[in-house]
Formats: C-alpha cells, sequence, structure tokens
C-alpha cells in the first residue's frame, strides 16, 4: 500500500495541470451553455410562435445525440467549411452548444413552474412585461432552477473527458497517457477519480452556498 502511494505522488503535479484544463474548459462551456440557454428560453418566451419550431428542433437535435458526435463535427468538419479550430476551442464550442440545450429546457421548465396568476396580477397593475420578467419571473425560476442548473454543470464537467479523443490534454487523457506508459492502473484511474470528484463536489458545495444565500428560499 505504502509503494502504491508513493508511486502515485510523483504523479499529482501532472494531474493538478490536466484538471486546471478540464476546469478551464468545463467552466468556459458551462457559463457559455448557461447564458445561451437563458437567452434562447428568453427569446422563447418573447417569440413564442415564431421559435416554438426552431427551438424544439434544436433541443431535439441536441439532446437526441452523442456529444462526442458534436464534437466530431466541429473538430473534423468544420474544417471543411473553411472554419479550423484548434482541440481546446472545438471542445469548448461544442460542449457549449450541447449545454446550451440542456439549459434552455432547464429554465424553461424553471419559468412553467412561476404560477401563472403573478404574471397576470404584475400586468393587471400595469407593470410593464420587463419589469415582470426581470422582477418577478427572473428569482423566483432562477431558484426552482438552481439544483438543476449545478447538476447540469456537474455534467458539463464530466462530459469534457471526452475531449481526451482529440488530444486535449485534460484529466482522462493524463490517465490514459500514464497508463500507457507504465502500464499500470491501480494508481492513475484512482488519481482520475478523485479529480473529477473534487471538481464535481466543488460545484455542488458552490450551489449550496448560493442557495442558502438567497433570502427567498428560506
Amino acid at each position: 500500500m505504502n509503494d502504491a502511494m508513493a508511486a502515485m505522488l510523483p504523479l499529482i503535479p501532472r494531474y493538478l495541470s490536466a484538471m486546471l484544463v478540464t476546469l478551464e474548459v468545463s467552466v468556459i462551456a458551462a457559463m457559455l451553455g448557461m447564458a445561451g440557454g437563458f437567452v434562447l428560453n428568453a427569446l422563447r418566451l418573447r417569440f413564442a410562435r415564431a421559435l416554438r419550431v426552431p427551438y424544439r428542433l434544436f433541443v431535439w437535435l441536441i439532446r437526441g445525440t452523442p456529444y462526442l458526435s458534436q464534437l466530431m463535427i466541429v473538430y473534423f468538419g468544420l474544417p471543411a467549411l473553411g472554419i479550423t479550430l484548434d482541440a481546446v476551442d472545438a471542445t469548448v464550442v461544442s460542449l457549449a452548444v450541447y449545454a446550451t440545450a440542456y439549459f434552455a429546457e432547464i429554465f424553461r421548465a424553471s419559468w412553467n413552474s412561476v404560477a401563472r396568476g403573478q404574471r397576470e396580477a404584475a400586468q393587471a397593475f400595469g407593470i410593464g412585461r420587463w419589469a415582470v420578467f426581470r422582477a418577478i419571473e427572473c428569482p423566483q425560476a432562477f431558484a426552482f432552477a438552481l439544483p438543476l442548473l449545478a447538476n447540469q454543470w456537474i455534467l458539463v464537467i464530466k462530459e469534457s473527458a471526452v475531449a481526451s479523443i482529440i488530444t486535449v490534454p485534460e484529466l482522462t487523457m493524463t490517465a490514459s497517457d500514464i497508463v500507457s506508459s507504465t502500464y499500470t492502473y491501480v494508481g492513475p484511474y484512482a488519481l482520475l477519480i478523485a479529480g473529477y470528484w473534487l471538481l464535481t463536489q466543488s460545484v455542488a458545495w458552490i450551489a449550496r452556498r448560493v442557495r442558502r444565500s438567497l433570502s427567498f428560499l428560506r
């Protein structure tokens, strides 16, 4: 046991570097995806009839296909159209688009959870649509959405492992490289699991802190 621990210690700096790559890719993609999902849902609410079919088609297409296929299209397919992205950028772009569809559905469900009577009452008092959206719908919708948003952030972190296929030096690729060069499995994969566990638990901890800080959830 002590020998195994001693063999793992020199690998930790390499895993920490890989964790930073995973964190960078995941956070950027999740932030872009959450912003995209919020905007997409806002547009759906504002232009319900015009965007009903495009919205459903986008969500159906993205959620109905594996993320790996979308990453392959962005990384290997876009160069045929004259758009070439390096491995990290292709991962961020494809993962952000992938996350946008899921975040949009989270926001859609959260907005549907806000009682319609509150909107109607506010409008009856002459409160404008934008004011209703900003002051009444947003706080409550985000309250409903917070657990789902945190869960989606965790899923984005785990989906980033697929980027190892196009040689992004994140956690999964780092573990695979070490295994292929040392022919040892337990130590490298134990560190891999520990890395993802630390990242996902950090997101869960932050979400709990945010939830406790929101007065309207108490």
